[in-house]
């Protein structure tokens, strides 16, 4: 599955946010500048961020935007679904965007065996991105944020290790059903 360059930016900025959360505004220029993100684009980017509750921003000389949610509490998940939507590769097994499908044979029959298959595939990518944290986003860039929200740069072999490394038994059709805690 591939997200857009919309999600890929609004990470990126988030990430320069969460370097630099309970310190001092970034300005719009600083954050596209070290993430490497057109200007034009990442303002779209930090107004859908800001009406989502993500970030604040402050105008004029000394402005600039701030991450204004603990970034132990953003999930990269959250991020995705407020700039790109679902997280289900198709709409018949999103849980936060379901629509039934038209023209489906198997939409009127009690098994599909393709909304089986997806839905695992959501299952898989929301139980990951919504487990992975802005600040474990940041700490495996390379740094290490700690409770103040103070960047700290780590040497690679201080790093945590990667999570979902682990061989993992893909859920059930059963299990899916009970979980609706994931969103997607």
């Amino acid at each position: 599955m591939k997200f857009s360059k919309k999600s890929e930016y609004g990470l990126r900025a988030l990430l320069e946010l969460t370097l630099h959360y309970n310190q001092r505004l970034l300005q719009r220029h600083e954050i596209g500048d070290r993430q490497r993100i057109p200007v034009e684009f990442l303002e779209q980017i930090l107004l859908a961020l800001k009406r989502a509750g993500l970030v604040a921003s402050h105008r004029g000389v000394h402005g600039g935007y701030a991450l204004i949610k603990s970034p132990d509490e953003v999930t990269v998940g959250q991020v995705i679904r407020i700039l790109d939507g679902p997280l289900a590769p198709i709409a018949c097994v999103s849980v936060t965007a379901y629509q039934k499908c038209r023209d489906c044979p198997h939409a009127a029959k009690p098994y599909c065996p393709i909304q089986d298959a997806m839905g695992e595939v959501r299952d898989a990518i929301a139980g990951i991105l919504d487990h992975y944290t802005l600040r474990q986003l940041a700490a495996g860039g390379g740094h290490h944020l700690d409770t103040s929200g103070t960047a700290h740069h780590m040497q690679p072999s201080s790093r945590p290790e990667r999570r979902g490394t682990q061989a993992t038994k893909p859920p059930t059709a059963a299990s899916r059903q009970k979980d609706t805690t994931h969103g997607d």
